[in-house]
């Protein structure tokens, strides 16, 4: 299953490739191939403490399979994961696919009632928690689900014999992901096996063509109850037998984040944008680091944020895109095609990606459209769960929608634009927010910047920008006179903000992205 492809422009690999999904597939099998190709290779390493090698991986997800089957769990059952990054977090991940249950990731920073209304919403009959993280949390548990403690994992796995792996089918359900919407209570989106192999030819190229017989290292601080720390990091770089560092404060510290690549090595790393920005927001990188890709997604990055990462990591960052739904769409890779600072990037091989207008049709080069993946496709989710209207309102056709609007340009490079629900209207004038936010971060007092539309009774809706300063500058008229400037300059006098506000930190979610709600709020 260790998809590889050669470094040729993304117009050959598109038309030379084609998806092999077998009918039998579980993603239990990826580690357990990994082990009989590097057994003694590490598989995972935990800054100041353990090591363990693929083949002791293996052997222990096999057995905690064994142990968690003497519990009750049974194929077809979604179990609860409430732990950060950890040993015992990918162990419990291996061992669910391998009984054919239904692995759901729960967030450390989520509060009590949000992990309640997840495992009631699916039916969860387990929950594999670390108690610290309970403790604050009180009534998070429902009455019906049955706790383990990390604690008893490692345990539970030795005194244990080698379950089997269940022969899923690749179409399956293997994983269950909460994702929020604008509206409404979150929606469970189901994963099957075979979107890991969905996931690959993204990986691939965002990993500028990793040799796998050569050893690498990964590590992202991007948690693994998330897309972007499971599916982008943890899982496929284990299908390669590549190393992953498990590590995750609960506040991204940019100067310890460059202490553990320099530390470990880290050849690979997935940092989300804001994670990038307050790395840039130091004076320079006295690290020597060992980076061969650099790669991110969740928000677009400029021109100066790329411009940055060559001088400073090294090499320029492959942006990609996708959603939970819908993950690894497409993105890109200097290796084979010109980096485009801002771009999503080019469709991933196999990914058939189009723009749509709101009738379902094709919109032209330059038109802003939505971002669709014409299915089937390996890496889309099979529906939410109990929720057919929603899955229903997902799809046009064969197209499963985003909600995300882009244009296209004259070399097939997709320009995120905004989401459905965050684009300004100014007079007539739809503007998405990157374009400002881009201008506002070209100041060299400037480490972070979002924007939102607020209602205006005149020009229907008006720009507010929030900023957040490097450190030893400070907020003042002058400043935010600049700032209006730029935007003006950059963007257009449409767009230039009617106030700026200054703030300690913008609001973000777990996966780094700018929470505009909350600064809506503010208002």
């Amino acid at each position: 299953m260790r998809l590889q492809l050669e470094p040729l422009p993304r117009k050959v690999l598109r038309a030379r490739f084609r998806w092999e999904i077998p009918e039998r597939f579980n993603i239990a099998q990826t580690l357990e191939a990994s082990a009989k190709l590097q057994p003694a290779r590490t598989a995972l390493i935990e800054p100041e403490g353990r090591r363990v090698s693929f083949s002791q991986v293996s052997d222990l997800a096999a057995r905690l399979a064994g142990g968690l089957a003497d519990l009750g769990v049974r194929p077809g059952q979604a179990v609860g994961i409430f732990m950060g990054q950890g040993l015992e977090t990918a162990l419990v991940h291996y061992a669910l696919y391998r009984l054919g249950a239904i692995a759901l990731p729960i967030a450390p920073v989520l509060g009590t009632e949000a992990i309640r209304y997840r495992l009631s919403h699916a039916g969860a009959t387990h929950l594999i928690a670390d108690p610290e993280l309970l403790e604050a949390r009180p009534g998070a548990v429902p009455e019906s689900v049955r706790l383990v403690p990390k604690t008893r994992l490692l345990t539970l796995a030795e005194g244990s014999r080698p379950h089997p792996i269940h022969p899923t089918r690749s179409g399956d359900p293997a994983i269950l992901l909460y994702t929020s919407g604008t509206t409404g209570k979150p929606k469970g989106a189901l994963l099957p096996h075979r979107t890991l192999i969905g996931h690959l030819p993204g990986f691939y190229l965002y990993s500028n063509f990793p040799d796998p017989q050569s050893p690498k290292v990964y590590w992202s601080p991007a948690e693994w109850a998330w897309a972007g720390g499971l599916l982008d990091v943890l899982l496929p770089a284990w299908v390669y037998g590549f190393t992953v560092v498990a590590h995750r404060r609960p506040r991204f510290d940019p100067e310890e984040a460059l202490w553990l690549m320099e530390r470990y090595e880290v050849t690979h790393t997935f940092l989300f944008p804001t994670a990038l920005k307050m790395i840039r927001s130091l004076d320079r990188v006295r690290q020597k680091l060992h980076l061969e890709s650099v790669h991110s997604g969740g928000e677009p990055l400029g021109v100066e944020l790329q411009a940055w990462s060559r001088e400073h990591l090294g090499l320029p960052v492959n942006e990609f895109y996708g959603q939970t739904e819908a993950n690894l769409l497409v993105g890109q890779c200097y290796l084979t095609d010109p980096i485009r600072p801002g771009a999503m990037g080019l469709p991933f091989p196999g990914h058939e990606v189009v723009l749509l207008d709101e009738s379902g049709h094709e919109v032209p080069v330059g038109v802003t459209g939505e971002v669709a993946l014409k299915t089937p496709d390996p890496v889309a989710f099979l529906g939410y769960l109990n929720d057919e209207a929603r899955t229903q309102a997902k799809f046009l056709g064969p197209y499963l929608l985003t909600g995300d609007l882009a244009t296209k340009d004259e070399e097939g490079y997709l320009w995120f634009k905004a989401r459905k629900d965050n684009l300004i209207n100014v007079a007539g004038y739809r503007i998405g927010p990157f374009e400002i936010e881009e201008a506002l971060l070209s100041h060299p007092d400037v480490a972070q910047a979002a924007v939102i539309g607020v209602d205006d009774p005149e020009r229907g809706q008006r720009v507010v920008a929030f900023v957040v300063l490097r450190p030893g500058a400070g907020p003042n008229p002058k400043l935010e006179a600049e700032l209006k400037s730029r935007v003006r300059q950059n963007v257009g006098r449409h767009a230039t903000p009617s106030e700026v506000r200054f703030l300690e930190s913008l609001p973000t979610t777990v996966t780094g992205k700018i929470q505009r709600h909350r600064l809506r709020a503010l208002l």
